[in-house]
Order: structure tokens, then sequence, then C-alpha cells
């Protein structure tokens, strides 16, 4: 298999066939993210001998397994649903040849991958198989977007996702707790909140802003430009979250960034979900959420 770089991927896509697609980020300018700084290059497309060569050997390794079949693959690649409408096409049939027991194709994707595809394109696209996209929006807060130079605005996020919804493609969003700054995280949490309640992403992911000496917002914050909320901001930020959504959803915080873990439907966890992350706000020391995260030495 043809890897570059670390290859990142939701938790909940554990199970899919990971194949590279893309290398890096076609943006790479936000001010928090270190994820793709061990790539010599902003982005490149795998070579499409790499892509095929990849999908033999994951045939080959699907024959010799119990089951003998598939029925995800997910692209790594920092976004690689930014691929014209018929790169994504040929690549689907391509995979679809190979492993016909695939039935859906994911990927991460920015907001701004969505834009350049018609709603004829996207609706061919989910019937080829692609759906659950997963799609870092971060926050709703329109300042905080531009502050740390994410290349969209909260109407985009709304825009580009009713797209999807009409096209009948799935998508979830990852929550940065922490990126409306110091004092401002429980403002931010119901501009996201507002965002949300007009979109239908399956699940909302929440993660914990840690900031990085190699990022560009460390040297906002040693310039005085920005300020870091401490952790138990974030919490309450988080349960603000939650409080504001009133959209059918899960809501799970599961990576490595969150010192407590934890998953809940909406609207029928609400009330538990909120209980426990107030157990948290009352109970846990500022200084030990403080240690955890200086812990977190990567992503």
């Amino acid at each position: 298999m043809h890897y570059t770089g670390t290859i990142w991927r939701p938790p909940y896509e554990a199970e899919s066939i990971l194949l590279e697609v893309t290398a890096g980020c076609t943006h790479h300018k936000c001010k928090f993210c270190t994820l793709y700084n061990d790539l010599p290059f902003q982005f490149r497309l795998s070579p499409m001998q790499h892509i095929e060569s990849d999908l033999l050997e994951i045939q080959k390794a699907i024959r010799n397994c119990n089951n003998g079949h598939t029925h995800r693959v997910f692209l790594a690649g920092a976004n690689p649903f930014v691929l014209s409408y018929d790169k994504l096409t040929a690549l689907a049939e391509q995979i679809h040849t190979v492993l016909p027991s695939v039935k859906s194709i994911g990927s991460f994707a920015r907001i701004t991958d969505i834009a350049p595809k018609t709603d004829e394109e996207l609706a061919r696209l989910r019937d080829l198989g692609y759906d659950g996209l997963t799609i870092g929006i971060e926050t709703g807060d329109d300042e905080a977007l531009r502050f740390m130079n994410k290349g969209y605005t909260s109407s985009d996020i709304i825009s580009q996702c009713q797209k999807l919804d009409t096209a009948n493609i799935h998508y979830s969003f990852f929550y940065l707790a922490g990126i409306s700054g110091a004092r401002h995280g429980e403002t931010g949490a119901k501009l996201t909140a507002d965002v949300c309640n007009q979109t239908h992403p399956a699940l909302i992911g929440a993660n914990m802003l840690t900031v990085y000496p190699d990022s560009e917002l460390y040297t906002e914050i040693q310039r005085g430009n920005w300020q870091e909320s401490d952790e138990l901001e974030k919490y309450k930020e988080i349960r603000t979250l939650i409080d504001n959504l009133q959209i059918p959803t899960l809501f799970a915080a599961m990576g490595a960034s969150n010192a407590y873990q934890f998953c809940g439907r909406l609207p029928e966890d609400k009330e538990k979900l909120m209980a426990f992350l107030d157990k948290i706000i009352e109970n846990v020391d500022e200084n030990a959420l403080q240690n955890y995260r200086k812990s977190v030495t990567h992503l």
C-alpha cells in the first residue's frame, strides 16, 4: 500500500479500507493546524498506478479473509473531495470494478470542496457511492473562522451542506472547542448551534483545541494577538453547544484531545450529556485538565 506521511481518519472509520488518493491539504493555512506538517509538499494527487496497485492489493487481502468482502472505502488525505467531479467519478468506477462489494465511499472534505460541484454532479456522486463525508467546520463563529484563516464563512457551511442534503450525501461535523478564544467560547458555541440547526449532520464530533509550538496560532499568542481559553471553559462551551442544538444527531467526544470521552444521541440523551459535563465542570480541577492538555504531544 502507498501511504504518505501520517494517515488520519475519523474514529468511526476504523473498519473502513483506507485508500490514499491525495496527500496533504489543499488549504494548509489554518493557524491552529499542524496535522500535515510532516509532508514535504502542500498537496498532491496519488499517481493512478499507485491507486490501481493498492486496490489490487486490497482485493487480494480481502480474498484471503474469512468474509471475503468489504463494504466501505475511506479515501485518505486531508480533503480528497476537492478532486473534480470527473476524477471522483473515475475513481469510484475503478473502486467498484476491483472491489464490487463496496457500497459506500467516504472522505474528509472542506466546505470549499463542495462549492464547485453542481447539484446534478453531487447527485451522481451519491449514486456512485459517495456518502458519509467528514467535514471539519470547527465553528459557526465567523470572527473565529476569519482569524483562524479557515477560508469560508458560517453561511458557506449552511449553503454547501444544504447542497449535500439535496443530493442525499450524509456528512459529519468536527467541532473545535476553544477556537473562539478566551471568554468567547459560549458565544461561539451558540453561533455554531445556529449553523448546525440549519443543516443535518449525522454526527457532531467535539474536539478540543491543542496549541502546538509549530503552529501559526502559537506565534499569534506570543505576539499577544489571541488568548487561549482555559480547559473548564471548553467544557462549558461544549455544554452550551449541546444545550442549543435542536436537531437529531449523534454527539460525541472521541479523539485524544478530549480528556473525557462521551457519546449520546440528541435529543434523547441531551440531559444525560449535560449532567455529565456539569460533573466535570463542578468537580474536575483546572490544573489536572491543563496537565492532560500538555500530555497530548500530537493529535
